[in-house]
């Protein structure tokens, strides 16, 4: 019996001995790691640090393998920012998603929110960098999926109505961009990008000969923002419309904001014209007599001549 108990006595020995040298060696490859800067050795020596500790009994080991998860989770973050910074979006990502396995493994919901957030902040990034690249098309994918997370965001909102607009969807661009609009230092952009697509919308409904649509897009231009070239074409389809007094005051208008145009003698003479045509005389005169010294002196002399009667 004695033998036996003394067997029993060496073997736990034994596997004390082994245990501690198992203890030793984890500590050696956590130390392994601490000694080096590359994040793909550390992962690598604090990840057999971990599965060693884990096999062993010592309550330092229970420390030492809580201490390389910890140091696993955030060597991984780290290494997806040096990814970030260095604009390869695509390998952050994926260390990111790796970030994310590892510590819902751990039950480190810090990690996981932290990554997550990365991950969304990587396709702003990506767009951002895309939008600059003029590759509208593909900035407003990657823009789409970060402000599908982050809504909110009004300065996403705009660059993602600038990618839309550039790439063709003017009507998706105009959604995002009245969103960016209601923020106080995004709105000066919103709306002037806003007022140049209703603007050109306006134009084409011009050319196809869609009057009133044309009428209520450059209006809506105006709303957004005053734009000389706006009141311009408004003129134009409100003569087409046959609303002469609203062509009118919206050359007028091109005028009080554009009053150098190389198009300024031709408008004061249609609005000349046109008020003389809808019986307003104080108007006509008016007009008519900023046309001296123009190609249409002669015919202004002729006109005032009339109307002076």
């Amino acid at each position: 019996m004695k033998r036996l108990f003394g067997a029993i006595a060496v073997l736990f020995a034994t596997a004390s001995i082994a245990s501690a040298q198992d203890y030793n060696t984890a500590v050696e490859a956590h130390n392994n790691a601490a000694a080096t800067s590359d994040k793909t050795e550390i992962l690598g020596y604090l990840r057999e640090a971990l599965s060693i500790a884990e096999a062993c009994e010592e309550e330092e080991a229970v420390l030492l393998a809580e201490t390389c998860r910890d140091e696993i989770v955030s060597t991984l973050i780290s290494l997806a920012k040096e990814k970030f910074n260095d604009g390869d979006f695509d390998a952050a990502r994926g260390v990111l998603d790796e970030t994310v396995t590892v510590a819902k493994e751990y039950n480190r919901e810090d990690i996981i929110e932290e990554a997550e957030e990365l991950v969304a902040l990587s396709y702003k990034q990506q767009g951002l960098s895309l939008l600059k690249a003029k590759q509208s098309a593909e900035a407003a994918g990657y823009l789409q999926k970060y402000v599908a997370t982050v809504p909110e965001d009004a300065q996403a909102n705009l660059l993602l109505g600038q990618a839309l607009a550039g790439s063709g969807k003017v009507d998706e661009a105009v959604t995002y961009l009245e969103v960016a609009a209601q923020d106080e230092a995004q709105a000066k952009a919103a709306t002037g990008l806003l007022s140049n697509l209703f603007l050109k919308k306006g134009q084409a409904a011009i050319k196809a000969k869609k009057v009133t649509e044309a009428v209520e897009l450059l209006e809506k231009a105006n709303e957004y923002n005053e734009n000389a070239n706006a009141y311009y074409l408004l003129g134009t389809a409100y003569t087409g419309a046959g609303k002469k007094a609203q062509a009118v005051e919206a050359y007028k208008k091109f005028l009080e904001l554009k009053p150098g145009d190389s198009k300024a003698v031709d408008i004061r003479y249609t609005i000349a014209v046109t008020a003389q045509q809808l019986g307003d005389k104080a108007t006509a005169i008016e007009y008519y007599s900023m046309l001296d010294g123009t190609k249409y002196a002669e015919t202004a002399k002729a006109q005032l001549g009339q109307l002076k009667k």
